[in-house]
């Protein structure tokens, strides 16, 4: 094809520098998509082509595209210009994707993320939410501190096990322990004090 060839009507470019390679530019539409290879049709041109790697968006059947005819075997789709309302968007990418920007926001109605494995990794974080739900297999936290305010907490757990090297004080208006079959308080010291009273009631109680 000689590069004073004309597409859908539109003629060719002239004028193109001593060894570079010419290409014409046409507006097809996608009649058919078969893994990576795209059937388009612009004017009396049917021809197969691949998604350029500039172009993100995946091309589906029915888009309008701007392509690029190489040869006329090699047709690279450039661009979607435009799909039918309501159609469903795919940003795809064949190699590893990264994005910089000096400052990153989305505003969406609902936000899913399905990774194999993830990682972030941030200087400062803050979460804000009216409702938080977490389900994992197991859950690990490390960090020098942490403090939680809560207006109430329930627990439920079959087996639990705390180990603190310091102290550890629990401060309450009221203060219940209660075990179904064994309760033992073991110390080098034990101390009971009662402002007004201690009392101590038993089917038998022991001394020494």
């Amino acid at each position: 094809m000689s590069d004073s060839t004309s597409i859908a009507g539109q003629p060719a470019r002239r004028g193109v520098p001593g060894g570079a390679t010419p290409a014409q530019s046409c507006v097809g539409l996608v009649t058919g998509v078969a893994g990576r290879a795209f059937s388009i049709r612009s004017g009396g041109l049917e021809a197969v082509g691949r998604r350029a790697a500039s172009c993100l968006l995946e091309p589906v059947a029915g888009d309008t595209v701007a392509c690029l005819l190489v040869a006329p075997d090699e047709l690279w789709v450039v661009a979607v210009l435009q799909r039918e309302e309501g159609a469903a968007h795919l940003l795809r990418s064949g190699a590893p994707l990264k994005i910089e920007a000096p400052e990153l926001s989305f505003e969406i109605t609902r936000f899913e993320l399905r990774a194999a494995r993830a990682e972030m990794v941030v200087g400062e974080a803050e979460f804000s939410s009216s409702r938080l739900r977490v389900v994992a297999g197991a859950i690990k936290l490390v960090g020098l501190a942490l403090n939680s305010v809560f207006d109430r907490v329930t627990h439920f757990s079959k087996h639990h096990l705390r180990t603190t090297q310091g102290i550890d004080r629990v401060q309450a208006t009221h203060l219940e322990i209660e075990a179904d079959q064994l309760l033992r308080l073991s110390g080098e010291h034990a101390l009971i004090n009662g402002g007004k009273l201690v009392k101590t009631r038993g089917g038998q109680i022991h001394f020494g």
